[in-house]
């Protein structure tokens, strides 16, 4: 990075803010469309895709198995927005990272 140390505290400053104001509606995970066959033999499923879709919510947490939950179809929507949200949160705190070790590089004073 070639901007002044200044210019990098300035940049945190304004990502800081942009933070502050993303929407507080955030979910981790992803959002799974699935198909389900019901196992009744003269049902049409048997031949196509299956019921569905059904969407579920998984969530993996560090060390244990995915956990999957079961979303709606009428909250599907909302789902997606607070998953795309929390994606928005993550990449201004990879940027408010990327520009403190830059700063810790300079040996400059948070």
């Amino acid at each position: 990075m070639s901007d002044s140390t200044t210019a990098l505290l300035r940049r945190r400053q304004a990502l800081a803010k942009k933070l502050a104001r993303l929407e507080p509606l955030i979910l981790r995970g992803s959002l799974i469309e699935r198909y389900k066959r019901c196992g009744n033999p003269g049902c049409k499923c048997q031949h196509g895709p299956g019921h569905g879709p059904k969407y579920y919510l998984s969530v993996s947490q560090a060390g244990g198995r995915p956990e999957m939950d079961y979303v709606p179809a009428e909250f599907r929507q909302q789902a997606s927005d607070y998953l795309q949200n929390f994606q928005k949160v993550r990449q201004v705190l990879e940027q408010i990272c990327n520009l403190n070790r830059e700063i810790l590089r300079r040996r400059a004073k948070f």
